[in-house]
């Protein structure tokens, strides 16, 4: 693997439950995509006038030890796989120490920066790419998720479905310049960060009842596993609405499927499933919720929607 950024995590890159936010491990995932497209011949991809650009379609992030405030971080990567026009590429956090903070499995496309189009890679890269093969190490794979498992055809994510599910819209919004990268989409960091943003909004009341039965503690949450689908990035002034639904409960974790969707269309931006589980805010441990919640949480957030 190749050295792909360094750095720490700041006061301000740390959310309500005291720990590095899902967006700002994206923002450095993607500073690291940009370290190996450089590294891949590619070093205009992700600058305003070039032709071509690489672009995450599927994704899988894997939460294993918390960043805090203050901690130093570096990342590595390699490539595992090569397609005629897409490649999928692996990338780890590691704490200063040597243990692993999080591991990252995106799937890439390159894409036509002026249709948003996949076409084939250079002999050049292609050779280049080839160079950079690595293995993603055994404590970094996947645990809950198959990255590769095909998931719901386009067609069938709509409003219409969100409608038929009853699951319940918990954030909206417009997209603006700011969120935006050099060929005018929507990061996918911003996207995982609207995500997380609207969450409070399903779950906040539910996470203090939780933690009032389990004798008053702190309550909050985190994340351990995302699946993420990429279907179309939304640029600036286009709207989105992201709808919830309750996927799997196994012993202290439950599943989250968000639907991002576009409300002038009732297509999707983004699609994405998340293991969670309900955090002890001061003895950073899991607190499993007694059954009664989790029957709560059913009737707030209806099953029914997948990825």
């Amino acid at each position: 693997m190749i050295p792909l950024w360094q750095g720490s995590c700041n006061q301000w890159d740390c959310d309500e439950m005291g720990h590095m936010n899902v967006r700002v491990y994206v923002e450095k995932q993607l500073e690291g995509l940009v370290a190996l497209c450089h590294a891949a011949g590619m070093p205009n991809a992700f600058r305003p006038n070039s032709p071509s650009t690489v672009s995450p379609v599927d994704q899988h992030i894997r939460f294993i030890r918390e960043v805090m405030p203050g901690r130093p971080l570096k990342m590595s990567g390699c490539v595992l796989e090569i397609g005629e026009s897409d490649a999928v590429i692996y990338q780890e956090l590691r704490h200063a120490d040597g243990t692993l903070s999080a591991a990252f499995r995106t799937r890439i496309a390159h894409l036509d920066t002026a249709e948003s189009k996949a076409f084939p890679w250079s002999k050049r890269v292609l050779a280049k790419l080839e160079g950079l093969k690595g293995e993603t190490p055994d404590e970094a794979k996947p645990r809950s998720f198959d990255p590769d498992a095909p998931g719901l055809p386009v067609d069938e994510i709509t409003l219409a479905r969100v409608e038929e599910v009853g699951a319940p819209r918990i954030g909206l919004g417009a997209v603006p310049a700011v969120h935006c990268g050099a060929h005018g989409w929507m990061t996918p960091s911003w996207i995982i960060g609207r995500v997380s943003d609207s969450v409070p909004n399903l779950l906040f009341d539910w996470r203090t009842r939780v933690g009032a039965n389990a004798g008053g503690r702190r309550m909050g949450a985190a994340v351990l596993e995302y699946r993420l689908r990429y279907h179309r990035m939304p640029g600036e002034g286009d709207q989105f609405v992201v709808h919830t639904s309750l996927g799997k409960v196994a012993g202290k974790t439950h599943n989250l499927i968000h639907w991002v969707m576009d409300p002038q269309t009732g297509g999707p931006w983004a699609t994405c499933e998340v293991i969670a589980i309900s955090l002890d805010l001061d003895a950073r441990k899991a607190v499993e919720a007694p059954p009664e919640m989790i029957a709560e949480l059913e009737k707030i957030a209806p099953r029914g929607l997948s990825i």
